[in-house]
């Protein structure tokens, strides 16, 4: 669907289930998303059924798997919550974690953020967890502003936990004046 010098952004399939499990159980995956862990096999099997059902020209969510070219491997995956305006967007995504810092990460954000915008959207936005700083860098670098910090305002469903959100923004004219300067 959305293809990099690396990776392909493709629909979900059956075959992606156990992958999609081993890396959403990892601990250190697990503790900054919003997901139940563990995610049994038949669980992982049913989501990605459901996420190969998601249509990403409707408004809601869209989850993309993402693909390693090289091995045709499930690198990870990034959802986008398309709204019912269909001028703004949220994004959320996570890599496995034998794929952090290998600039992966940057690749799939900076090709979704061309894909929306390109498609006319107004404003990209995106959270995580404010203890997640590899993920908060990835936002500023792909050129989100932080534009808040939400103290205490997730729970975490596993632990039971609340922990601060940061809020990041991206407004396509901010990304043109960017990619603009980059050429």
């Amino acid at each position: 669907m959305i293809e990099t010098e690396s990776l392909i952004l493709r629909r979900f399939q059956l075959a992606d289930a156990a992958s999609l499990a081993a890396y959403r159980n990892n601990p250190d995956i697990a503790r900054y998303q919003a997901w139940p862990s563990p995610l049994t096999p038949e669980a992982a099997t049913e989501q990605v059924r459901k996420y190969s059902e998601q249509d990403p020209e409707l408004p809601g969510w869209f989850q993309y798997a993402i693909e390693l070219k090289a091995d045709h491997s499930l690198a990870g995956d990034l959802g986008v919550l398309l709204h019912d305006n269909r001028m703004q967007a949220e994004l959320g995504g996570t890599l496995r974690p034998a794929l952090h810092g290998s600039g992966y990460a940057l690749e799939v954000m900076q090709a979704i953020l061309e894909h929306l915008f390109d498609k006319g959207l107004h404003r990209v936005s995106a959270e995580c967890d404010a203890r997640n700083t590899p993920s908060a860098r990835l936002m500023e670098r792909a050129g989100f502003q932080l534009e808040g910090r939400r103290p205490e305002f997730t729970r975490n469903i596993n632990t039971g936990e609340w922990t601060d959100t940061l809020l990041f923004g991206l407004l396509a004219s901010r990304w043109k004046a960017r990619r603009a300067g980059c050429r």
